[in-house]
């Protein structure tokens, strides 16, 4: 895993979103205009905390969040996920 070169401020954390699934449990291949946006990815980098709320995550987590968590941004040509620790669900 290459370093990132963006660190979140406070209670957020950069997320590297899980590949959207390319096939159904039956073998057949869903196209691009319909796969669904997917809700697990793993930490890439997370920030200091607030003060008094340690961050209970760390990197290489994967964890789940909602559907529409989240501000998408490209670093160095991939997509990422930046968020708050409260818009996560679960650590899987």
């Amino acid at each position: 895993m290459s370093k990132i070169n963006v660190r979140p401020l406070a209670d957020r954390v950069l997320v590297e979103p899980a590949p959207a699934e390319q096939k159904t449990a039956s073998g057949l291949i869903i196209p691009d205009t319909a796969q669904e946006k997917p809700q697990k990815g793993t930490i890439v980098a997370i920030g200091s905390g607030k003060k008094d709320e340690p961050l209970t995550v760390k990197v290489g987590d994967t964890v789940l969040y909602g559907k529409y968590a989240g501000t998408e941004i490209t670093v160095e040509g991939k997509e990422y996920l930046i968020m708050r620790e409260s818009d996560i669900f679960a650590i899987v």
